[in-house]
């Protein structure tokens, strides 16, 4: 299929469906994948190298027609939108299907796949739309929320905010959103040594997080043998 449209519409997208169907993976693949993402969608355990290429043809036509659409009858087309949305440079474009999307997946990885462009023009703007969706009733909005601070580690005029929102957020039981911020404060801990074990002290994380940051730090190559020893001290029994 010639995915290099100039305008995607009804016609175009049951081609699509049609042309995914074709290219599927395996049973055991499909398996594969359901088990692993945790999705209600069906699965069609397409390799992410295939997925990529799909990309990368759609890109090259009018694919905010195809955006336009919310193609998101399974995880593959999850999947494809996201990695499409993550390309989108204008922010409010952006923004308004972020929005609409994290409200219609049920998975992490719906979550994780997106990538967040960040520039001297959005900086700040995506930094507070972060910072709103830690705040969403949705799981997975909030998910994206602290997905989204992972590109803000390195600032330290960021930071502390940060390390606020989370402390804020020290009764969120969601399980997925109890990872990303364990995964957050793990990167945080590599990347701000100082500044996150200074927060750590603090106490301010819930039992699961801290005890799931500490199991990711001492899973990682990137802390020290020293390091790892040291955050056994604040494991909640």
């Amino acid at each position: 299929m010639d995915l290099k449209i100039k305008e995607w519409d009804k016609i175009h997208i049951k081609e699509f469906e049609v042309y995914l169907e074709s290219i599927k993976g395996s049973e055991k693949e499909i398996e594969f994948e359901r088990s692993v993402v945790n999705t209600q969608l069906p699965c069609l355990g397409i390799k992410a190298p295939v997925i990529e290429k799909i990309v990368k043809e759609m890109l090259k036509g009018n694919y905010i027609s195809y955006l336009d659409l919310f193609l998101l009858n399974n995880h593959t087309e999850v999947v494809i939108f996201a990695k499409l949305l993550s390309k989108v440079e204008d922010f409010d474009l952006f923004a308004s299907y972020l929005y609409d999307y994290a409200h219609k997946i049920d998975n992490w990885a719906g979550c994780d796949t997106i990538q967040f462009r960040i520039n001297e023009n959005n900086q700040e703007k995506l930094f507070n739309l972060a910072v709103e969706y830690t705040k969403d009733t949705n799981i997975f909005a909030r998910r994206i929320g602290f997905r989204i601070f992972f590109s803000y580690i390195d600032n330290e005029d960021y930071l502390d905010k940060i390390f606020d929102i989370v402390a804020q957020s020290k009764a969120e039981e969601n399980y997925y959103v109890n990872m990303s911020i364990s995964w957050l404060m793990c990167e945080s801990f590599i990347k701000q040594r100082e500044k996150t074990l200074k927060f750590i002290k603090k106490g301010k994380l819930n039992k699961f997080v801290i005890n799931k940051t500490i199991s990711k730090c001492r899973d990682s190559f990137r802390v020290s043998s020293q390091d790892k020893e040291m955050l056994l001290q604040f494991r909640k029994k």
